[in-house]
């Protein structure tokens, strides 16, 4: 079976790999082109291309895909996997593969469609997630589903942690399938597409905390947005980041307001406060509460806005 894989973050590059390793080389790898990353906007080629080099799998980065028409007809593929890959397939692509596209989503859809489901499932505080394979039709994460594979989702959990479970899961579930799809042995199934909810593309600007909100739905921010765009307040003109806090119950104080309870540095939400654990100003390291306190003695008593 000749196939090709699109796909670019971390995500993708997990579900990649372990389809290397189970014996399934693709012909060819597609993903978005290389990006300035970092302060000092170094040029930096994405996760699948990185892995696909180590294999010395050749890669392609379009622009624009329908430029690529005839570059990846030429590979004459029976089969086409996304996963993440993070731009729309138009038609002519589509049509392609001799069995088409099929996707690794990772949420159990019609559920979560778009760009952002492990955030969204971790930022609702659901108890369970999962991955779909999915046969990719012209609408967004609409297409009949191959298989599913449910997962519980931690308190503790992370879009970093749980990416990289959801990840996992997808890999083992596609190898288990890929051979009985191609062969037509299974049949997808129709969505329930009056269920269907949407996610959207995170922007920077989401990770700003409103305090009125409860320390709940705050300390699900922190853990929905680790690292990227992390959960953020201003305090004296700068981006604090608060990366990882706890609920306390209960808090006398103004909302915004930064106190001592116990020996541990809280902010009062709109129900509750929320303990900070671990917050980085900007300009500043990482760091735990009790040493971001030694260097910063007028942060208690401040209200955030």
């Amino acid at each position: 079976m000749k196939y090709i894989f699109f796909g670019t973050p971390e995500f993708a590059a997990i579900v990649l790999e372990k389809l290397i390793n189970a014996g399934y080389i693709p012909e060819v790898v597609i993903c978005n082109p290389d990006e300035p990353v970092g302060r000092k906007q170094i040029l930096t080629p994405p996760p699948t291309k990185i892995l696909a080099e180590k294999y010395g799998i050749n890669t392609l980065q379009p622009e624009i895909l329908a430029n690529y028409k005839l570059q990846i007809t030429n590979y004459k593929p029976d089969l086409a996997i996304i996963a993440a890959y993070g731009k729309i397939l138009p038609k002519e692509i589509l049509e392609i593969p001799v069995h088409g596209f099929i996707n690794v989503h990772g949420s159990l859809l019609p559920y979560y469609r778009g760009a952002s489901p492990i955030q969204y499932a971790i930022l609702d505080g659901d108890k369970e997630t999962g991955v779909t394979i999915m046969k990719i039709d012209e609408k967004m994460d609409h297409g009949p589903i191959i298989a599913k594979s449910e997962l519980p989702i931690a308190e503790s959990e992370t879009y970093e942690s749980l990416s990289k479970k959801l990840a996992d899961l997808g890999a083992k579930l596609l190898i288990k399938i890929i051979l009985d799809y191609v062969s037509e042995k299974i049949k997808p199934i129709e969505q329930d597409h009056s269920k269907a909810t949407y996610t959207k593309i995170i922007k920077k600007e989401d990770g700003r905390i409103d305090w009125s909100k409860s320390a709940g739905e705050i300390e699900r921010m922190t853990r929905a947005f680790h690292f990227w765009p992390t959960a953020w307040t201003l305090w004296n003109g700068k981006v604090l980041k608060i990366l990882e806090g706890q609920v306390l119950t209960g808090g006398a104080k103004k909302i915004g307001e930064i106190f001592l309870a116990g020996g541990n540095l809280a902010i009062k939400c709109g129900k509750d406060a929320l303990i900070i654990k671990k917050l980085q100003l900007e300009g500043g390291k990482i760091l735990m509460a009790k040493e971001f306190l030694n260097g910063h003695k007028d942060f208690i008593s401040s209200v955030l806005k």
